[in-house]
Protein backbone atom coordinates (compact mmCIF):
# COMPACT_ATOMS: atom_id res chain seq x y z
CA UNK A 1 0.00 0.00 0.00
CA UNK A 2 1.48 3.31 -1.30
CA UNK A 3 1.48 5.91 1.64
CA UNK A 4 0.58 9.10 1.27
CA UNK A 5 2.71 12.13 2.83
CA UNK A 6 1.65 15.24 3.19
CA UNK A 7 4.56 18.01 2.34
CA UNK A 8 5.83 20.55 4.79
CA UNK A 9 4.63 23.21 2.14
CA UNK A 10 1.08 21.82 2.74
CA UNK A 11 1.35 21.57 6.59
CA UNK A 12 2.27 24.67 6.94
CA UNK A 13 -0.64 25.92 4.92
CA UNK A 14 -3.08 24.11 6.76
CA UNK A 15 -1.72 25.81 9.98
CA UNK A 16 -1.82 29.01 8.51
CA UNK A 17 -5.13 28.94 7.36
CA UNK A 18 -6.57 27.32 10.24
CA UNK A 19 -5.04 30.28 12.84
CA UNK A 20 -6.10 32.84 11.22
CA UNK A 21 -10.02 31.57 11.03
CA UNK A 22 -9.80 30.99 14.50
CA UNK A 23 -8.56 34.36 14.92
CA UNK A 24 -11.18 35.75 12.65
CA UNK A 25 -13.30 33.74 15.02
CA UNK A 26 -12.23 34.99 18.19
CA UNK A 27 -12.93 38.87 17.29
CA UNK A 28 -16.47 37.94 16.18
CA UNK A 29 -17.08 36.73 19.55
CA UNK A 30 -15.52 38.80 21.55
CA UNK A 31 -13.15 36.59 23.05
CA UNK A 32 -10.18 38.82 21.74
CA UNK A 33 -11.56 42.14 23.32
CA UNK A 34 -10.03 41.14 26.69
CA UNK A 35 -6.59 41.65 25.45
CA UNK A 36 -7.26 44.96 24.94
CA UNK A 37 -8.28 48.17 26.92
CA UNK A 38 -11.73 49.74 26.68
CA UNK A 39 -10.22 52.88 25.03
CA UNK A 40 -9.49 50.88 22.07
CA UNK A 41 -11.98 48.63 21.71
CA UNK A 42 -11.41 46.44 24.59
CA UNK A 43 -14.13 45.13 27.22
CA UNK A 44 -12.07 46.50 30.63
CA UNK A 45 -10.08 49.41 31.71
CA UNK A 46 -7.31 47.45 31.92
CA UNK A 47 -6.55 44.26 30.61
CA UNK A 48 -6.48 41.55 33.64
CA UNK A 49 -4.45 38.78 34.40
CA UNK A 50 -7.79 37.07 35.46
CA UNK A 51 -9.66 37.43 32.22
CA UNK A 52 -6.58 35.72 30.27
CA UNK A 53 -6.54 33.10 32.78
CA UNK A 54 -10.06 32.01 32.59
CA UNK A 55 -10.29 32.25 28.52
CA UNK A 56 -7.12 30.48 28.20
CA UNK A 57 -8.04 27.51 30.42
CA UNK A 58 -11.67 26.96 28.76
CA UNK A 59 -9.77 27.43 25.00
CA UNK A 60 -7.14 25.23 26.10
CA UNK A 61 -9.46 22.48 27.32
CA UNK A 62 -10.95 22.39 23.90
CA UNK A 63 -8.20 23.79 21.21
CA UNK A 64 -4.70 24.13 21.81
CA UNK A 65 -4.47 26.42 18.82
CA UNK A 66 -7.12 28.62 19.55
CA UNK A 67 -5.63 29.13 23.30
CA UNK A 68 -2.36 29.56 21.06
CA UNK A 69 -4.08 31.77 18.96
CA UNK A 70 -6.03 34.05 21.58
CA UNK A 71 -2.65 34.42 23.64
CA UNK A 72 -0.26 35.65 20.64
CA UNK A 73 -2.85 38.22 19.93
CA UNK A 74 -2.37 39.69 23.44
CA UNK A 75 1.38 38.89 23.38
CA UNK A 76 1.93 40.68 20.31
CA UNK A 77 -0.46 44.06 21.01
CA UNK A 78 0.75 44.16 24.92
CA UNK A 79 3.91 46.24 24.13
CA UNK A 80 1.66 48.66 22.06
CA UNK A 81 -0.72 48.86 24.64
CA UNK A 82 2.17 49.76 27.84
CA UNK A 83 4.42 51.75 25.19
CA UNK A 84 3.09 52.81 21.87
CA UNK A 85 1.69 55.98 20.92
CA UNK A 86 -1.44 57.37 20.98
CA UNK A 87 -1.90 57.03 17.28
CA UNK A 88 -0.44 53.66 17.08
CA UNK A 89 -2.61 52.85 19.64
CA UNK A 90 -5.60 54.07 17.87
CA UNK A 91 -4.40 52.61 14.38
CA UNK A 92 -3.66 48.82 15.78
CA UNK A 93 -5.36 48.04 18.95
CA UNK A 94 -8.68 47.96 17.80
CA UNK A 95 -8.11 45.72 14.62
CA UNK A 96 -6.68 43.04 17.18
CA UNK A 97 -9.96 43.01 19.04
CA UNK A 98 -11.77 42.28 16.52
CA UNK A 99 -9.83 39.88 14.58
CA UNK A 100 -8.60 42.13 11.30
CA UNK A 101 -5.21 42.34 12.05
CA UNK A 102 -2.35 39.18 13.31
CA UNK A 103 -0.15 40.34 16.17
CA UNK A 104 3.31 38.94 16.49
CA UNK A 105 5.81 39.01 19.09
CA UNK A 106 9.61 38.51 17.71
CA UNK A 107 12.37 38.39 20.75
CA UNK A 108 13.76 34.76 20.02
CA UNK A 109 16.84 34.29 18.46
CA UNK A 110 18.94 31.80 16.61
CA UNK A 111 21.48 32.67 20.25
CA UNK A 112 19.31 34.11 22.21
CA UNK A 113 16.49 32.62 24.30
CA UNK A 114 16.34 32.38 27.69
CA UNK A 115 19.50 34.92 28.12
CA UNK A 116 17.47 37.72 26.53
CA UNK A 117 20.57 40.47 26.85
CA UNK A 118 22.87 38.64 23.93
CA UNK A 119 20.27 39.09 21.27
CA UNK A 120 22.44 40.17 18.28
CA UNK A 121 19.37 42.14 15.96
CA UNK A 122 20.79 45.87 15.43
CA UNK A 123 18.83 48.99 14.86
CA UNK A 124 20.94 51.55 13.53
CA UNK A 125 19.20 55.28 13.21
CA UNK A 126 19.83 56.73 10.73
CA UNK A 127 18.29 60.78 10.46
CA UNK A 128 14.42 60.06 10.78
CA UNK A 129 14.72 56.23 10.35
CA UNK A 130 16.11 53.11 11.23
CA UNK A 131 17.36 49.99 10.01
CA UNK A 132 17.25 46.64 11.49
CA UNK A 133 19.12 43.88 10.97
CA UNK A 134 19.50 40.55 12.05
CA UNK A 135 17.34 37.09 12.81
CA UNK A 136 14.51 35.81 14.78
CA UNK A 137 13.70 32.24 15.93
CA UNK A 138 10.64 30.84 16.66
CA UNK A 139 8.48 33.20 16.29
CA UNK A 140 4.48 32.46 16.19
CA UNK A 141 2.66 33.80 13.85
CA UNK A 142 5.01 34.00 11.37
CA UNK A 143 3.95 34.66 7.58
CA UNK A 144 0.77 35.16 9.11
CA UNK A 145 1.21 38.32 10.99
CA UNK A 146 0.42 41.95 10.01
CA UNK A 147 2.74 43.17 12.23
CA UNK A 148 5.82 42.04 14.35
CA UNK A 149 7.09 43.71 17.42
CA UNK A 150 10.79 43.33 17.48
CA UNK A 151 13.26 43.88 19.52
CA UNK A 152 16.92 45.02 18.48
CA UNK A 153 19.84 46.50 20.15
CA UNK A 154 20.04 50.21 19.26
CA UNK A 155 23.31 50.59 21.75
CA UNK A 156 24.80 47.17 21.68
CA UNK A 157 27.47 48.56 24.65
CA UNK A 158 25.14 49.39 27.30
CA UNK A 159 23.27 45.17 27.12
CA UNK A 160 20.67 45.33 28.71
CA UNK A 161 20.39 48.59 29.03
CA UNK A 162 20.29 48.96 24.80
CA UNK A 163 17.63 46.78 23.72
CA UNK A 164 14.59 49.15 21.95
CA UNK A 165 11.20 47.65 20.99
CA UNK A 166 9.95 48.21 17.41
CA UNK A 167 6.61 48.58 15.62
CA UNK A 168 7.31 47.04 12.04
CA UNK A 169 5.02 46.42 9.79
CA UNK A 170 5.08 42.92 7.83
CA UNK A 171 5.38 44.66 4.46
CA UNK A 172 8.56 46.49 5.53
CA UNK A 173 11.21 46.31 3.13
CA UNK A 174 13.69 43.73 4.15
CA UNK A 175 11.51 42.02 5.68
CA UNK A 176 11.05 38.20 5.07
CA UNK A 177 9.89 35.12 6.41
CA UNK A 178 12.82 32.79 6.39
CA UNK A 179 11.80 29.36 7.27
CA UNK A 180 8.36 28.01 8.63
CA UNK A 181 8.77 25.53 11.26
CA UNK A 182 6.92 22.22 11.83
CA UNK A 183 6.42 22.13 15.65
CA UNK A 184 4.71 18.96 17.97
CA UNK A 185 1.46 20.76 18.87
CA UNK A 186 1.05 22.53 14.82
CA UNK A 187 0.56 26.21 14.76
CA UNK A 188 2.01 29.24 12.60
CA UNK A 189 5.68 29.43 13.74
CA UNK A 190 9.05 29.88 11.97
CA UNK A 191 11.84 32.22 11.50
CA UNK A 192 11.98 35.87 9.99
CA UNK A 193 14.98 37.56 8.71
CA UNK A 194 15.11 41.11 9.05
CA UNK A 195 17.95 42.68 6.02
CA UNK A 196 18.05 46.63 6.51
CA UNK A 197 14.71 46.39 7.32
CA UNK A 198 13.85 50.14 7.56
CA UNK A 199 11.23 51.38 9.84
CA UNK A 200 10.21 55.16 10.61
CA UNK A 201 12.01 56.75 13.62
CA UNK A 202 8.29 56.94 15.40
CA UNK A 203 8.00 53.10 15.01
CA UNK A 204 9.83 53.04 18.32
CA UNK A 205 7.79 51.92 21.51
CA UNK A 206 8.77 53.82 24.36
CA UNK A 207 12.09 55.51 24.19
CA UNK A 208 15.56 53.85 23.53
CA UNK A 209 16.38 51.45 25.66
CA UNK A 210 13.63 50.60 27.07
CA UNK A 211 13.25 47.21 25.05
CA UNK A 212 13.59 45.10 28.08
CA UNK A 213 10.96 46.69 30.12
CA UNK A 214 8.85 46.31 27.12
CA UNK A 215 9.12 42.15 26.98
CA UNK A 216 9.63 41.51 30.72
CA UNK A 217 6.48 43.96 31.50
CA UNK A 218 4.40 42.05 28.52
CA UNK A 219 5.84 38.43 29.72
CA UNK A 220 5.29 39.23 33.11
CA UNK A 221 1.11 39.74 32.39
CA UNK A 222 1.12 36.13 30.44
CA UNK A 223 3.09 34.22 32.34
CA UNK A 224 0.37 33.00 34.95
CA UNK A 225 -2.19 32.73 32.00
CA UNK A 226 0.45 30.30 30.61
CA UNK A 227 -0.40 28.28 34.15
CA UNK A 228 -4.20 28.63 32.93
CA UNK A 229 -3.53 27.22 29.67
CA UNK A 230 -1.54 24.00 31.19
CA UNK A 231 -4.81 23.81 33.34
CA UNK A 232 -7.41 23.69 30.82
CA UNK A 233 -5.11 20.89 29.21
CA UNK A 234 -4.78 19.10 31.96
CA UNK A 235 -9.05 19.38 32.61
CA UNK A 236 -9.63 17.48 29.35
CA UNK A 237 -7.00 15.21 29.77
CA UNK A 238 -8.76 14.39 33.46
CA UNK A 239 -12.26 14.14 31.39
CA UNK A 240 -11.65 11.92 29.00
CA UNK A 241 -9.51 9.30 31.59
CA UNK A 242 -12.37 9.29 33.90
CA UNK A 243 -14.82 8.51 30.82
CA UNK A 244 -12.42 5.76 29.19
CA UNK A 245 -11.86 4.24 32.66
CA UNK A 246 -15.73 3.97 33.27
CA UNK A 247 -16.42 2.18 29.67
CA UNK A 248 -13.06 0.33 29.64
CA UNK A 249 -13.69 -3.33 30.48
CA UNK A 250 -10.94 -5.60 31.72
CA UNK A 251 -11.56 -9.00 33.42
CA UNK A 252 -14.43 -8.81 33.98
CA UNK A 253 -15.43 -4.92 34.76
CA UNK A 254 -14.68 -1.62 34.45
CA UNK A 255 -10.89 -0.27 35.25
CA UNK A 256 -12.32 2.37 37.14
CA UNK A 257 -12.71 -0.06 39.92
CA UNK A 258 -9.15 -1.15 39.97
CA UNK A 259 -7.36 0.19 42.79
CA UNK A 260 -4.59 1.22 40.71
CA UNK A 261 -6.69 3.40 38.69
CA UNK A 262 -8.18 4.82 41.63
CA UNK A 263 -4.95 5.77 42.66
CA UNK A 264 -3.89 7.57 39.49
CA UNK A 265 -7.47 9.97 39.13
CA UNK A 266 -7.26 10.93 43.20
CA UNK A 267 -3.21 12.34 42.12
CA UNK A 268 -4.41 13.89 38.78
CA UNK A 269 -7.40 15.44 40.68
CA UNK A 270 -5.41 16.29 43.54
CA UNK A 271 -2.25 18.13 41.48
CA UNK A 272 -4.89 20.09 39.38
CA UNK A 273 -7.15 21.26 41.89
CA UNK A 274 -3.64 22.96 43.23
CA UNK A 275 -2.31 24.31 40.09
CA UNK A 276 -5.39 25.69 39.34
CA UNK A 277 -5.34 27.39 42.84
CA UNK A 278 -1.92 28.52 42.19
CA UNK A 279 -2.69 30.32 38.80
CA UNK A 280 -5.47 32.05 40.18
CA UNK A 281 -4.17 33.05 43.13
CA UNK A 282 -0.96 34.72 41.10
CA UNK A 283 -3.55 36.00 38.32
CA UNK A 284 -5.31 38.12 41.47
CA UNK A 285 -2.02 39.20 42.62
CA UNK A 286 -0.57 40.88 39.44
CA UNK A 287 -4.57 42.33 38.98
CA UNK A 288 -3.92 43.99 42.25
CA UNK A 289 0.08 45.22 41.81
CA UNK A 290 0.76 42.76 44.81
CA UNK A 291 4.92 42.78 45.51
CA UNK A 292 5.44 39.71 44.87
CA UNK A 293 2.88 39.33 42.06
CA UNK A 294 5.85 38.06 39.75
CA UNK A 295 7.58 35.16 42.35
CA UNK A 296 3.50 33.83 42.35
CA UNK A 297 3.13 33.96 38.74
CA UNK A 298 6.15 31.85 38.29
CA UNK A 299 5.38 29.50 40.75
CA UNK A 300 1.80 28.93 38.94
CA UNK A 301 3.93 28.83 35.42
CA UNK A 302 6.24 26.27 37.12
CA UNK A 303 3.73 23.91 39.22
CA UNK A 304 0.84 24.18 36.66
CA UNK A 305 2.81 23.53 33.45
CA UNK A 306 4.80 20.10 35.06
CA UNK A 307 1.78 18.88 36.89
CA UNK A 308 -0.01 18.87 33.82
CA UNK A 309 2.43 17.18 32.07
CA UNK A 310 2.53 14.51 34.98
CA UNK A 311 -1.81 14.64 34.71
CA UNK A 312 -1.92 13.96 31.04
CA UNK A 313 0.94 11.32 31.09
CA UNK A 314 -0.98 9.13 33.86
CA UNK A 315 -4.66 9.76 31.51
CA UNK A 316 -2.57 8.63 28.88
CA UNK A 317 -1.46 5.54 30.63
CA UNK A 318 -4.97 4.94 31.69
CA UNK A 319 -6.18 4.42 28.19
CA UNK A 320 -2.98 2.16 27.75
CA UNK A 321 -2.21 1.18 23.73
CA UNK A 322 -5.40 3.71 21.94
CA UNK A 323 -3.83 6.70 24.08
CA UNK A 324 -0.52 6.46 21.58
CA UNK A 325 -2.97 6.05 18.18
CA UNK A 326 -2.56 9.50 15.93
CA UNK A 327 -5.60 11.51 16.27
CA UNK A 328 -6.41 10.48 19.96
CA UNK A 329 -7.52 13.04 21.70
CA UNK A 330 -4.50 11.85 24.56
CA UNK A 331 -2.21 11.86 21.20
CA UNK A 332 -2.98 15.20 20.55
CA UNK A 333 -2.71 16.16 24.16
CA UNK A 334 0.44 14.75 24.94
CA UNK A 335 2.04 16.63 22.05
CA UNK A 336 0.26 20.24 23.15
CA UNK A 337 1.18 20.43 26.69
CA UNK A 338 5.16 19.75 25.69
CA UNK A 339 5.83 23.06 24.82
CA UNK A 340 4.37 25.02 27.86
CA UNK A 341 7.19 23.82 30.22
CA UNK A 342 9.84 26.20 27.37
CA UNK A 343 8.24 28.95 26.00
CA UNK A 344 7.54 32.35 28.00
CA UNK A 345 10.50 31.34 30.33
CA UNK A 346 11.57 27.59 30.78
CA UNK A 347 10.91 25.83 34.63
CA UNK A 348 14.21 26.27 34.83
CA UNK A 349 14.55 29.71 34.82
CA UNK A 350 11.30 30.22 36.65
CA UNK A 351 13.11 28.26 39.78
CA UNK A 352 15.40 30.95 39.31
CA UNK A 353 13.25 33.75 39.42
CA UNK A 354 11.85 32.18 42.59
CA UNK A 355 14.42 31.50 43.93
CA UNK A 356 15.97 34.73 43.47
CA UNK A 357 12.92 36.49 44.80
CA UNK A 358 13.29 34.71 48.34
CA UNK A 359 17.07 35.14 48.85
CA UNK A 360 16.13 39.03 48.04
CA UNK A 361 13.28 39.92 50.58
CA UNK A 362 13.92 40.98 53.58
CA UNK A 363 15.16 39.03 56.54
CA UNK A 364 14.20 40.15 59.91
CA UNK A 365 14.71 38.62 62.94
CA UNK A 366 11.61 36.11 63.12
CA UNK A 367 13.57 33.00 65.11
CA UNK A 368 14.01 34.37 68.96
CA UNK A 369 17.81 34.72 69.90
Amino acid sequence: MEEHLISTDEQSVDIEMAAIQWVQRLGKDEFLAYTIPREYGGKRANVQARDLCILREELARGSALADTMFALQGLGSYPVTIAGSESQKRRYLPKIATGEAIAAFALTEPESGSDVASLRTRAIKRENQYSISGTKRFISNAGIADHYVVFASTAPEKKAKGISAFFVDAQAPGLTVIEKTIVMSPHPIGVIGLVNCIVAGDSVLGAEGQGLSVALGTLDLFRCSVGAAAVGLAQRAMEEAIAYSTRRRQFGRAISEFQGIQFKLADMATELEAARLLVYQAAWAYDRGDENAQRQSSMAKLYATESAQRIIDQALQIHGGVGVVAGNIMERLYRDIRALRIYEGTSEIQKLVIARSLLNEPRGSKIAD
